[in-house]
Formats: C-alpha cells, structure tokens, sequence
C-alpha cells in the first residue's frame, strides 16, 4: 500500500512509498481502510519535533475509514462499518479511564514508542504517528481507536471529527462549560480555534471575539460563529467595547505558545477561566505571577483532545453536524490526493489554509 514516510525529524519532505505493509492483526486490534484524513498543525509539529515521535514515522491522525479485518476478541465493530480514529485510545481498565478522563489514559501513547505496525523497503518498522499514521491507505489501531459513526456522514466530516472538532468544540463544551449568554475570546483561527467558535456558539455565549494576526481568517470565523474577529493589535479597544474593560468570562489559547497563554490570561475577567488548548514545546515556560494566580481568581485549565470520551463524543458531534450545528464544510480548504502531501504540509506552514483532507483513491 501507499504511505507517506518521515524517516529523520526535521526532514522538509516525506517519501511517498508504495511498498509499506502492515503486521498482522492482533486479538484486540482493527485494521482500517483510511478513507479520509487531515492535515493538522499537530502533524507539522511532530515532524519538526515540538512533539516527539519515534522515526520512521507515519504522520497522519485524524482520520476515518472502512474497518477491513478484527481480531479475535473485537465486538465493538466488525468488517464494513465506518469509524472515526481515535488518537488518544483510552484501555478503559485504569484509574483514569474509571475515573472519568479517558482523554489521560497513557497505554497506548507508551505502547505507540515501541510498537510500530507499519513495514517498508522488505523488513524496516514505522511507527504512526500516536499510533495511528492515517497518511496511510491502511492503518492498524487498537479496538478502542475504531469509533462507530453513522454511516451517512460523510468521510470528510468524520475525519475532522477525529481530531479538531472534538479538540475545540469539546474544550468548549467538556473542558470550559461555557454558559449561555457568556463572553469568549479565541486566540488564534485556525482549524481547532474555528472549532472552539463553534463549540461556543452551540452553547449560547453571546459575544464571541476571534483573534488572529491573519485577517483572510476573520470572515470564516465570523461564519462558523464568532460575533468579532480583529488582529491581536486591535485587542485592548476590543475588551473595551465588548466587556468595559473588564475582560471576557472565558479565554481560549488554540496557538501551543507562552505569548499567547499569557495574552488569554489577560483578556479573561478576574473569575474567569483560561483554557490552554494548542500544543506547545516541552520548553516553552509560561511565566504569570503568584500574586496574580491567586488575588485575580482566575481558573487556569488545560484542555487535551476536548477532554472527550470518544465512545459518546464522536457520536455527539455526528449528530450535532447532522442537525446543521456544526459547519464542517466551511472549514475545509481543500480536497487532496496522497500524493500531494509535501505541497500540504508548506501550505499548512505558511499558516494560510485551515484544513485539507486528504481523500484517498
């Protein structure tokens, strides 16, 4: 099968191979036929080693597809049924899963540094991306990675399903609950931010302001969403008019840096809550002062893949997408083949495109 392959971290190009096979399926795996998947900022940083991955490495993690083949102990899904990836599969038997945060669970992220289900050039292992690798025509997950899903909703949907939608509508809904009639400020537009607009349209805030340096983003935002777009210069009128200055109830970070953590810090009201959503560098020290942490009341969260349980969530926003709820369609900026996947991944640094979802033939 067909695969794109990053062999050295910071590598400009990936090898389009044709040659990559897969290990056979164990008793508590799925091989999925991937039938769409995206590009997202998160495969960029794992191949310029914000994120660390073992090499050879498979990008690719937010995706959909056709399930092939189950192992021996797998009813959850069977041959023919159509299913969303999970990126961050859950074991369902630790303390976290029980306990109500699946999104925690390490099993599998341990188990995706030493366990690599792809083969190339005769007997080479790769490893996928968080144990995935969608930028394969095929892929290996363990059961709980294979989500059932409607089959109606569209492959391309489905796949943004897998990643940033239920990043970002999640970190509104599951992380920050946002209230109807709330305030929120969004730094940073692109698929995930866009995502976090709309979670927080879906549960009534009133004033959304979309913040971004990119101004071809703000009439995008405005149409998933968001009541205000302006540039990151233009914030302290806009705090003015929109909150008299006393900021907004809610402030989402969707960039993963220091500056920009700290600038929804600011712009939340004292009592409000913060919501750290991009994945930044393990070196990247945010710096906010002990005084502030506790005279100005402010709650700082973190919010990893919308603290989502997948088993009910990905479901949840089929449904929603379904109803007309979610804009799924405006946040695609292009179809594209396998093998335009370098081309992808210079747009996607140029900061410009949102999402481009590959289709595969």
């Amino acid at each position: 099968m067909r695969a794109a392959v990053l062999h050295a971290v910071g590598d400009d190009k990936l090898e389009i191979r044709d040659d990559v096979t897969l290990t056979p399926v164990g008793p508590a795996e799925v091989r999925v036929r991937i039938r769409a998947t995206g590009v997202c900022h998160s495969d960029l940083s794992a191949m310029t080693g914000v994120l660390p991955q073992p090499v050879p490495l498979i990008p690719g993690h937010e995706g959909a597809g056709e399930v092939v083949e189950v192992g021996d102990h797998v009813t959850s899904v069977s041959p023919g049924d159509h299913v969303v990836i999970s990126w961050r599969p859950s074991c369902q038997e630790c303390n976290l899963c029980l306990g109500g945060q699946p999104y925690l669970c390490m099993k599998y992220v341990i188990e995706s540094f030493t366990k690599g289900n792809f083969r190339f050039g005769g007997d080479t292992t790769a490893f996928g991306m968080a144990g995935c690798g969608t930028w394969a025509e095929e892929i290996i997950v363990p059961w709980q990675g294979a989500i059932k899903i409607d089959p109606e909703v569209p492959w391309e949907a489905a796949a943004l399903i897998g990643c940033g939608i239920t990043t970002g509508v999640g970190a509104a809904i599951n992380t920050a609950r946002v209230r109807p009639g709330s305030t929120v400020a969004v730094i940073g537009c692109g698929g995930v931010g866009l995502s976090v607009i709309q979670g927080a349209r879906v549960s009534g805030a009133r004033t959304i302001l979309a913040i971004d340096p990119l101004t071809s983003k703000h009439e995008l935002a405005k149409k998933v969403g968001a009541t205000h777009a302006i540039t990151p210069d233009e914030v302290p009128g806009a705090l003015n008019e929109l909150t008299g200055g006393n900021g907004f109830d809610y402030g989402f970070e969707v960039v993963g840096k220091s500056a920009t953590i700290q600038s929804a810090w600011q712009v939340t009201r004292a009592g409000g809550d913060v919501i750290v959503v991009g994945a930044g560098a393990m070196d990247d020290m945010v710096s906010i002062s002990a005084f502030s942490l506790l005279f100005e009341g402010k709650n700082l969260l973190s919010s990893l893949y919308g603290e989502a349980d997948v088993r009910h969530d990905f479901p949840y926003f089929a449904d929603l997408y379904k109803a007309g709820k979610l804009d799924l369609e405006s946040m695609i900026s292009s179809r594209i083949k396998l093998t335009d996947l370098n081309d992808a991944v210079s747009a996607l640094k140029s900061g410009e495109v949102l999402r481009q979802i590959v289709l595969m033939d």
